[in-house]
């Protein structure tokens, strides 16, 4: 049994193939085949190019032409992380999140840089191809309310 069967045993529903997705894009190809509906493409990003390694590379790969290499494999969505704004509190990077979803014809969850309810507003008009938001620091800090946020993703 393979690495990603044994999550997708275990009862995980999405596994998040990152660097390795830069490195080998026919193992998400084969992924996708072998565990359709559970895989997505983590992208890192910096200025638009892919980030890999734990950000300490940056390629000459732009995230929206990666993206586009995964639209037609089955891939569900890219967690789209743009590393100049993650940990940052600079607010979400709207334009470029929104340029990789519609470009590179995937549902993108947003990440990096979110600090307050104004950067979930102004996420919100893009659910047609934002599907979800990750936050981590804003949370701990106390500048974005998770209950209020989903509240008002919900309405």
């Amino acid at each position: 049994m393979n690495t990603i069967e044994q999550y997708i045993t275990a009862g995980l529903t999405y596994i998040i193939i990152g660097t390795k997705a830069v490195e080998d894009p026919d193992f998400v190809a084969e992924a996708c085949r072998e565990f359709a509906g559970h895989i997505i493409v983590g992208i890192d990003a910096k200025d638009g190019m892919v980030a890999t390694h734990g950000w300490a590379n940056v390629t000459d790969t732009k995230a929206t032409e990666l993206a586009k290499r995964f639209a037609d494999v089955g891939v569900s969505s890219i967690v789209y992380t743009d590393i100049a704004r993650d940990g940052m509190m600079q607010g979400v990077n709207v334009e470029q999140t929104v340029n990789l979803a519609r470009e590179g014809g995937l549902p993108v969850i947003a990440s990096g840089g979110v600090t307050d309810m104004k950067d979930i507003e102004l996420l919100k008009p893009y659910d047609d191809c934002i599907e979800g938001i990750i936050t981590g620091r804003a949370i701990y800090e106390g500048t974005l309310n998770l209950s209020e946020a989903q509240l008002y993703l919900d309405s």
